[in-house]
């Protein structure tokens, strides 16, 4: 009682102390505010495909929503800002539970609609350091918003950002709560879950993860941790140069190590030709408690993970190979054993699909080639990008029994008559996907894709 006593004289001080300029000032503070957000309209249609033609199915769904997010000016160097989330249904079939029916990535539990809080934050400015502490969309290596359909990640956390030092972004940030986005819905919990940036907790479709804030370790392995505390070091100079160091300790579950090198040069035979060299390594081990012996296995993490690519700017023209590789597993006794664990949304590999996440399960090693054109210097705001990767699955990885492929299409168009709106679409062809060894089943899809975007 003492203290509290204490506390409001030393409150009641301070607020008398303010003046009625102060007072205006945090009344503009609110007044001078901005709002911002997206309009985002999105259409889903998938056939999948069994060597069985009997069990083929094709599902499809159609969704409106976005965010709508306000934020204060600065006051004393303090920010404030709220967004609220939403993702709503139109023309689903009556059968919209049926996740053979409807497609569940651009809805809530049991396919549902929601809208929810899903930003409330204070900021704080000092020179070139920020605090930002509350509900915030985060995007890194392995902690990511991974926004790839209606309701991005979002996650409560303390963030601390220092660019004090010339070329150099450090980072320090606790990570305690997450609300899953609509597109981690597409799994159902297991292995591909853990290594394609979503829960490893069986099912996951459905237990409500959308939509509330939920602590980060019951989400990942449904046991409640410490959190995930993120030290990062970040730097990038004018000479094409960029490096990136990040630590993620998953309290009781594993250490993710994240390295990065980009670099980028000027071909000595063409001045229109830039090449550039990208690399990547990932290390995780077990820690603590091992809590992801919840899942199976005895929790033992010890996995480690290369990826390259080499790609060069010609013109209008992006063209790029990327290689990956996964350490192997020796036996099916623990399959998370030596994959490349990622539970929360983070999906960094050169080597990744639209869909078709394998190179993170355990022996992987993947292939992809990619081009990119750019049609804006023939007076069009439209890219075109095609792709196609192949994965060489190894024996115990825990998921396949068969190599995959995936070959895709995305188209982007800015329209001129109507500044800041963005019509998308894509087309995703994956064979193989999984094969059951007893049955020789195998699974694959035809899908497209078309969204559009208005932000304001």
């Amino acid at each position: 009682m003492k203290n509290i006593i204490k506390l409001s004289i030393t409150t009641a001080c301070i607020l008398s102390s303010l003046s009625l300029q102060a007072s205006e000032d945090l009344s503009s503070a609110f007044s001078e505010g901005k709002f911002s957000g997206q309009i985002r309209e999105y259409s889903i249609y998938r056939d999948v495909l069994f060597t069985d033609s009997s069990n083929d199915f094709t599902r499809k769904a159609n969704a409106i929503g976005g965010h709508l997010k306000f934020e204060t000016a600065s006051y004393h160097n303090l920010k404030l800002g709220t967004a609220i989330y939403s993702t709503n249904g139109f023309h689903l079939d009556s059968q919209k539970t049926n996740a053979t029916v409807v497609d569940p990535t651009l809805l809530g539990k049991y396919n549902a609609s929601y809208s929810f809080i899903g930003e409330g934050y204070l900021e704080y400015k000092y020179n070139d350091t920020i605090f930002k502490a509350g509900r915030q969309k985060l995007n890194t290596p392995f902690v990511d918003a991974d926004d790839a359909k209606m309701v991005p990640n979002l996650f409560e956390a303390y963030t601390l950002t220092n660019k004090s030092i010339k070329d150099t972004t450090l980072g320090l940030s606790h990570i305690t709560k997450i609300a899953q986005g609509t597109f981690g819905r597409v799994y159902g919990g297991g292995i591909l879950a853990a290594t394609s940036g979503y829960t490893a907790v069986s099912p996951s479709r459905d237990i409500g993860n959308v939509g509330h804030f939920k602590n980060i370790g019951e989400y990942s392995v449904d046991k409640q941790t410490n959190g995930i505390t993120v030290v990062s070091a970040i730097y990038e100079n004018q000479n094409n140069i960029k490096f990136q160091l990040w630590d993620y300790y998953a309290h009781d579950i594993v250490n993710t190590i994240y390295a990065q090198a980009d670099f980028s040069w000027d071909c000595s035979l063409s001045s229109d030709v830039k090449p550039y060299l990208k690399t990547q390594l990932i290390k995780q081990n077990d820690i603590g408690d091992k809590l992801l012996s919840t899942l199976g296995g005895d929790g033992s993490i010890n996995s480690l993970y290369y990826g390259t690519q080499l790609g060069a700017k010609i013109q209008n023209l992006t063209t790029s190979i990327s290689y990956s590789q996964t350490s192997k597993n020796l036996s099916t006794d623990d399959v998370y054993n030596h994959g490349i664990i990622s539970l929360w949304g983070g999906m960094p590999a050169f080597t990744q699909s639209l869909v078709t996440r394998h190179m993170f399960l355990a022996g992987t090693k993947a292939l992809k080639l990619e081009a990119l054109y750019d049609f804006k210097s023939h007076g069009l705001n439209l890219k075109a990008d095609i792709y196609h990767a192949s994965y060489d699955m190894a024996t115990n990885n825990g998921y396949t029994f068969a190599d995959a492929k995936e070959s895709g299409f995305n188209l982007v168009y800015d329209l001129e008559s109507i500044k800041n709106l963005k019509l998308k679409c894509s087309g995703i062809y994956a064979s193989d996907f999984h094969v059951d060894n007893t049955t020789k089943n195998t699974i694959g899809w035809d899908e497209y894709r078309f969204s559009i975007n208005y932000n304001f």
